[in-house]
């Protein structure tokens, strides 16, 4: 099987968020399989993609489970198709959704769904627990969104893993004005494989809209301040969203299977 690790949101060697990407010929794999490749591989996602009628079908595992939208692993999986040949746009058809990706010049774009938060005010105690200091403002959609005051209020962060992975949420984000751009963020999720996120494309699906409303802008600069650090380039287009960044190959080889 085509093997690529692609490193997703960074322009530099050993920054962003590696994925794995896997080009299946015909048929996927059997999901068991998958899963096993994706635990082998030990990155936050491994994405499969299986060309189809001129698109291509895409499924992302963490090392422990299946996973309905990936951003750095769709990013990657683009990066790749592209260095091979394909043409921008591609599709990508998902559990997600429909999912695609352009690329202009060496930054490529994700059109991903908008995923606006509620507030989630009786869950507050419980997240400050687990991350280990209170958010000013605590949001819920697939993930919790603690909103801090400042970037180093977040960069602070030491968070109890156990607790986070015990909340009712696949994880938590941590959010707050940045310094040098509009917002930054820190994504846990050790409930999947995913103790820190380097990079979290899915989670600007909901960072967007929020950061739209409360600084009054469109298009938004972002940084994801973990210990490796990645750039987004963010656009609010209501029921979608506009996630770019960069990408680099950093492997490239075959998986043998029996």
């Amino acid at each position: 099987i085509p093997y690529f690790e692609v490193l997703a949101f960074t322009k530099r060697l050993f920054g962003g968020n590696p994925a794995g990407v896997c080009l299946l010929e015909g048929d996927w794999l059997p999901a068991e399989m998958m899963q096993q490749i994706a635990h082998e591989n030990n990155l936050a996602e491994t994405a499969f993609l299986v060309k189809r009628d001129g698109d291509f079908d895409l499924r992302w595992f963490t090392p422990a489970i299946e996973v309905d939208l990936c951003g750095h692993a769709t990013l990657a999986s683009a990066h790749v198709l592209f260095a091979r040949g394909e043409k921008s746009p591609v599709t990508f058809h998902s559990r997600g959704g429909a999912l695609a990706v352009s690329r202009q010049d060496d930054l490529l774009e994700l059109d991903f769904p908008a995923r606006p938060a509620q507030a989630a005010p009786a869950s507050a105690p419980a997240v400050a627990k687990a991350l280990g200091a209170p958010p000013a403002i605590l949001l819920r959609e697939r993930d919790f969104y603690a909103v801090f005051a400042r970037e180093s209020d977040v960069a602070a962060l030491q968070p109890d893993f156990a607790a986070v992975a015990a909340l009712d949420r696949q994880g938590v984000v941590a959010t707050a004005p940045g310094d040098s751009c509009d917002f930054v963020s820190r994504y846990f999720a050790p409930a999947v494989g995913i103790p820190e996120d380097p990079v979290t494309g899915s989670t600007h699906c909901t960072l967007i809209p929020y950061w739209t409303e409360r600084l009054g802008k469109k298009k938004l600069h972002a940084r994801q301040i973990s210990e490796r650090g990645g750039e987004l380039f963010c656009e609010n287009r209501g029921a979608r969203v506009g996630i770019g960044g960069s990408a680099l190959t950093y492997v490239e080889g075959m998986i043998h299977l029996p």
